[in-house]
């Protein structure tokens, strides 16, 4: 029998469990780039707008490695949830080998060509020589990511998503003091500005990775076996890729296509790339909450469907569309509300400050849409293996509609900048309807284990 939406006390207890902590985690990485953004904007307006900038080349590589650690969370749920901890370990080591290669290309792009990189998102050329300088050091903290966003994906599904969250957080902690102590040149240190950021981001990924690595050497945590490293298992890897190449091909949909409204803003003028770069911001950090229902609340759905219990995972998916619903409303109220003193909080000139408040409102009803896509998309589907969904959406919504009308816009009509930013968020809200119908076939109410023998000691 089906229960009120907030009255099943196992389900609310396991959600908040989960939620928090990598909510809480969510919201201090985002916490970075506010504090990159905060503190910049208090150097320059250009500073600000081309870390912003420069920063997109890690979105992207992020995108590839949360292609990865997504499916680590989504098969990984699923064995945790069966007990096949012997699994689990094979799922790591294929994760760890794939992550390290795609971020020593990224750190060899960095290092290698930073100017060429800056080119593709701005044409001015103080933004471009700012941007190259924090890629050439925050370039070998991208070098660390992947190993470190591996250890931390496999702590959240193995019952430890708080450690991975002070983790996390305290990297940020890290990384928002030096930020202080570098960009602003405290304590007797020289006042290094962007350079100082970038510095700062390479210093606390390091703290990162020790700290995690540490921490699955506790007993009671999941702890790697360098035996494991060199495993196959056909079957396991005909699984991961039947899951990670539909994640990553909706990762680099949304990625590319993120990156490239980043550009499309970039490139209509130092204003524009400002008010866009506070806004990113301010999205970002009121996303915490539907990204920690999404992550959390995936975990919880996969424990269930790899447990065998497909009733309780079709229930535990409604209860999560429900709630991605009531979340969307309240940000968008909350965005509206902040509209006006988030304008109030950097140094921007007039115009600036005038595109970011229409930002603003366009991104509350953006909200809605994005709450419920994450939630119900990344969350409810991709916990019982329903990946391929996403690459369609956004092929559709994305690909076929905002990233055309935005560069239209910005390149051939020339319209107004609110206009062109309202065309890079129509995707999340055209999407809903679609998302819906498709929810409704339950496809995502599936078990993807399999039986596995363990190896021997």
């Amino acid at each position: 029998m089906k229960k009120g939406l907030f009255s099943d006390r196992d389900f609310n207890r396991k959600l908040l469990g989960l939620t928090l902590p990598i909510a809480f985690q969510s919201m201090m990485l985002a916490a970075v780039a506010a504090c990159d953004a905060l503190m910049l904007g208090r150097v320059s307006q250009n500073a600000m707008a081309a870390v912003s900038l420069a920063t997109q080349v890690q979105f992207v590589q992020n995108m590839f490695l949360g292609a990865i650690t997504g499916t680590v969370g989504v098969l990984g749920a699923q064995y945790w949830g069966k007990g096949d901890t012997e699994t689990i370990q094979k799922i790591f080591w294929i994760s760890l080998r794939l992550a390290v290669g795609v971020s020593l290309l990224f750190f060899a792009a960095c290092i290698g060509c930073p100017t060429l990189l800056m080119r593709l998102f701005a044409h001015d050329p103080e933004l471009v020589e700012i941007g190259a300088g924090y890629l050439k050091i925050a370039g070998w903290s991208y070098l660390l990511t992947g190993v470190s966003q591996c250890y931390l994906a496999v702590m959240k599904v193995t019952g430890h998503a708080s450690r991975s969250a002070w983790v996390s957080s305290g990297a940020v902690i890290v990384n928002a003091v030096l930020n202080a102590v570098f960009i602003f040149g405290l304590f007797g240190f020289n006042a290094m500005g962007a350079n100082g950021a970038a510095l700062a981001t390479l210093i606390a990924r390091v703290a990162e990775l020790l700290w995690a690595m540490a921490c699955c050497l506790r007993k009671g945590y999941f702890r790697p076996k360098l035996s494991r490293f060199f495993a196959r298992d056909k079957a396991l890897l005909k699984d991961y890729a039947k899951i990670g190449l539909p994640v990553l091909g909706s990762y680099a949909f949304w990625g590319v296509g993120f990156t490239s409204y980043t550009a499309v803003i970039g490139h209509m003028g130092v204003d524009a790339a400002a008010a866009n770069s506070v806004a990113a911001v301010v999205r970002d950090l009121l996303c915490c909450l539907c990204n920690g229902v999404c992550s959390g609340g995936g975990i919880l759905l996969g424990n269930e469907l790899g447990a065998g219990r497909l009733d309780t995972g079709r229930e535990y998916g409604e209860r999560l569309a429900k709630i991605s619903v009531v979340i969307g409303l309240g940000v968008m109220a909350l965005i509206a509300a902040l509209a006006l003193p988030v304008t109030k909080l950097v140094k921007l000139t007039p115009e600036a400050r005038g595109y970011l408040l229409q930002m603003m409102l366009i991104l509350a009803v953006y909200m809605v849409g994005r709450s419920i896509n994450t939630v119900v998309i990344n969350g409810v589907f991709y916990a019982g293996g329903d990946a391929l969904f996403d690459v369609y959406s956004l092929a559709v919504t994305m690909w076929g509609l905002a990233v055309p009308l935005a560069f239209l816009g910005a390149f051939v009509f020339h319209w107004p900048v609110a206009v062109v930013y309202a065309c890079t968020c129509i995707d999340e809200v055209g999407k809903m309807p679609w998302v819906y119908l498709h929810y409704r076939k339950y496809r995502w109410v599936k078990d993807l284990t399999r039986e596995t023998q363990p190896a021997a000691e």
